[in-house]
């Protein structure tokens, strides 16, 4: 079972890595005024995230298997484990946040000369995967990168909630199905109970203001310069969120154990 966790240790770090760097992709399409194609890209960084997704949640499943064959297993501790693979995934992405605004804002400024993206990944050369050395940069994290900018407290918190519950919902739903082996199918097959408040939450209040921001910055040249102070401090309540998530597991997989008996 080690080298499945591994897996899925890897898998789960990259998922939330891409998903956290779509703000740097975001950030590129507004500092070279191309954000339509930036977002068109970024639909494209989800999809395959999600699609990830979908080949981590059958693979994390043979946990709960393993769970019911064996009571020796460590279930919960393997839970853990993925989210702290969550929590890292999305640490690196803080980090590698200066290095992918500028790698991004090469790739759209190319995809504009090729045309497609399948052109442009055909004319991608070794030599400038090579170059890709050049954009490294080291992260700003000083104090003064995180503050509010203008930013509400309880959008920060709520956006530190949402990435919470999106993060354990499938976990949740897996590990209620080993409470309550008799209803194993209906709740590994319940996350839409934790993660349909997180949706609700998201299209409410994070969506629209992250856009408001976004839109802010198109039309301000000075609130364009801080706009990646603001990103920073978005993907850093992700971080907090991923590790509240290790909190909210026994609860969110109770919760849903107790609303599958009610079914």
């Amino acid at each position: 079972m080690l080298n499945h966790l591994i897996t899925i240790f890897i898998l789960t770090t990259v998922i939330h890595a891409a998903e956290t760097l779509s703000y740097s992709l975001r950030y590129a399409g507004v500092k070279i005024g191309k954000l339509a194609v930036a977002l068109s890209l970024t639909g494209i960084v989800v999809l395959v995230s999600r699609t990830a997704n979908l080949i981590q949640a059958p693979l994390t499943a043979k946990f709960v298997d393993a769970a019911k064959l064996d009571p020796t297993f460590g279930l919960l501790g393997h839970m853990q484990m993925i989210l702290l693979a969550a929590s890292l995934g999305t640490a690196i992405a803080i980090l590698l946040f200066p290095t992918f605004v500028l790698l991004w804002g090469r790739v759209i400024v190319k995809l504009e000369v090729a045309g497609s993206l399948p052109k442009l990944m055909t004319s991608v050369t070794i030599g400038q995967l090579r170059n890709t050395r050049h954009y490294l940069r080291r992260p700003s994290l000083n104090r003064n990168t995180f503050r509010l900018l203008g930013i509400s407290k309880r959008f920060i918190v709520i956006n530190v909630f949402v990435t919470a519950i999106y993060t354990v919902g499938v976990l949740a739903s897996l590990y209620a199905a080993y409470l309550v082996p008799e209803l194993g199918t209906t709740a590994s097959q319940s996350s839409g109970l934790i993660n349909g408040i997180a949706t609700i939450l998201l299209t409410v209040f994070i969506d629209p203001q992250v856009g408001l921001i976004t839109d802010k910055a198109m039309n301000d040249e000075t609130y364009r310069d801080r706009l990646g102070k603001v990103y920073v401090l978005l993907m850093g309540s992700r971080l907090a969120g991923t590790l509240l998530a290790q909190a909210l597991l026994l609860p969110a997989a109770y919760f849903i154990a107790f609303a599958v008996k009610l079914i």
